[in-house]
C-alpha cells in the first residue's frame, strides 16, 4: 500500500493507493463531515462498484446519482441532475459528495460539490487509471461546452483520493491504455529516470502486474502532488502538466466528445508536440522515435483522425486555457524529460507541424 498527501496546508489531503481499499471503511469515515452522503457514479461502472461503495458508507444517509457514461455527458446538462438530486433529498451544506468513476464523473462532481450551497466536501474515489494517475488529484473540476473542453469548472480540492487498483481489473483494454498517455507524460515533463522506467516496465504494465501499477501510480500521483503543491491555480508550473493537452484537448472537440477518448487524444497531442519541438531544435528525430515508440507499446495512437484539417485544429487550439492576451502558450520539450511552457515558438513551425500530422494521417 502506498499513501501520499498533497500539501496544501489546512486544505492537505490523503491519497491512499492499494488493492482493496473499497473494502476499507477506515480510510473513508474520517472524511465525511456529517450524516449525508451522495454518491455519483456512471451506469458502466455502478453494476461493479456502487454496491462495494455504498457500504463504504454504511452507517450514513446515503443516497446516488447514477449518471450516463461517456465525455458527451460531461455538461451543465448533466450538471443539474447532481443538483436536482441534491435539492430533491433535502441535501444541507454538510453533505459529502462520493465522486466514484473516471475522469467525466471526478471531474462533474468535483465541480458540483464546489457550486452546491457555495461548497460542499467531496471524496475521490477514481475507477480508470487515467483518472488515478491524474483527474482525481489535484482540485480541477468542470464540465466541457461545445466550443471547448472544461471551458467551465472550478479549483476545488478533494477531502481524500481513494484509489484501489482492483477496480482496473474490470477496465476496458482501450481505457486502460488511454490511462497510460498520461502516465507516459509525467516522464516527458520533468522526470526522465520515470520516462526510462516505463521503457523497461512497458509490457508489466499493460498485463496489468499490480506491483508495477501501484508503483506507476504512486509516482504520478506523487509527481503531480508536488506540483500542485507548489502551483495549485496553475499560475505557472503547474501548466507543464498540459504536455499534449492544447493538441489533444482540438481534437476531442474537432472529433467530437467521447470519439477519441481523451487519453489516446493526448497521446497524438504530445507526438505533435514533440515534432513541433525537434522543429526548433531541442529534440533529435530519435527523441521523437523513442516517444512514438513507448506510446505505440502501450497501444496508443500516434496520428491525427483523418477527420481534421490543419485549420481546424488550428482555431479550436485558440480556446484553451492557456492563451494570454490573445497569444496561446504551448508546452514543448526542451529536452526529453523536461517541458516547457512558451510563446516563443514559431507559428510558422506550428502551421507544418499540423499539416505534415494531417497529411500522415491520410495517407495512413
Amino acid at each position: 500500500m502506498k499513501t501520499l498527501t498533497v500539501e496544501l496546508g489546512q486544505r492537505s489531503y490523503p491519497i491512499a493507493i492499494a488493492p482493496h481499499l473499497l473494502q476499507q471503511r477506515a480510510w473513508v469515515t474520517p472524511y465525511v463531515r456529517a450524516q449525508q452522503v451522495c454518491i455519483v457514479t456512471n451506469d458502466t461502472v455502478a453494476p461493479l462498484y456502487l454496491a462495494q461503495t455504498r457500504a463504504l458508507f454504511a452507517q450514513f444517509n446515503c443516497s446516488e446519482v447514477i449518471l450516463p457514461d461517456g465525455e458527451a455527458y460531461k455538461t451543465l446538462e448533466t450538471l443539474n441532475l447532481i443538483f436536482d438530486h441534491l435539492l430533491q433529498q433535502r441535501c444541507d451544506r454538510q453533505v459529502t459528495l462520493v465522486a466514484l468513476g473516471g475522469g467525466v464523473i471526478g471531474d462533474t462532481t468535483g465541480f458540483a460539490a464546489a457550486c452546491y450551497q457555495r461548497g460542499v466536501p467531496f471524496i475521490q474515489i477514481p475507477t480508470t487509471l487515467l483518472s488515478q494517475v491524474d483527474s482525481s488529484v489535484g482540485g480541477k473540476t468542470g464540465v466541457n461546452h461545445a466550443l471547448g473542453k472544461n471551458m467551465i469548472g472550478a479549483f476545488y480540492q478533494p477531502q481524500c483520493v481513494l484509489i484501489d487498483i482492483n477496480t482496473l481489473n474490470t477496465l476496458p483494454d482501450q481505457e486502460l491504455s488511454a490511462g497510460f498517455a498520461e502516465v507516459v507524460k509525467y516522464g516527458l515533463i520533468n522526470d526522465l529516470a520515470f520516462f526510462e522506467w516505463l521503457e523497461q516496465h512497458a509490457e508489466a504494465l499493460i498485463k496489468r502486474d499490480p506491483d508495477r501499477l501501484i508503483e506507476a501510480i504512486a509516482h504520478c500521483c506523487q509527481n503531480k502532488a508536488d506540483i500542485v503543491a507548489a502551483d495549485e491555480q496553475e499560475s505557472g508550473l503547474r501548466a507543464l502538466l498540459n504536455l499534449g493537452h492544447t493538441f489533444g484537448h482540438a481534437i476531442e472537440t474537432g472529433v467530437g466528445y467521447g470519439v477519441c477518448l481523451h487519453g489516446e487524444a493526448v497521446a497524438i497531442g504530445m507526438v505533435l508536440a514533440a515534432k513541433l519541438s525537434a522543429r526548433h531544435g531541442w529534440l533529435s528525430a530519435d527523441d521523437v522515435q523513442r516517444i512514438i515508440r513507448l506510446l505505440k507499446r502501450f497501444h496508443l495512437p500516434v496520428t491525427l483522425p483523418k477527420t481534421l484539417t490543419a485549420q481546424q485544429i488550428y482555431e479550436l487550439m485558440q480556446v484553451d486555457k492557456k492563451v494570454k492576451a490573445g497569444q496561446l502558450r504551448l508546452v514543448l520539450l526542451s529536452a526529453l524529460g523536461q517541458a516547457i511552457i512558451t510563446k516563443d515558438y514559431d507559428p510558422h513551425y506550428l502551421q507544418l507541424t499540423l499539416e505534415e500530422g494531417c497529411a500522415e494521417a491520410m495517407s495512413a
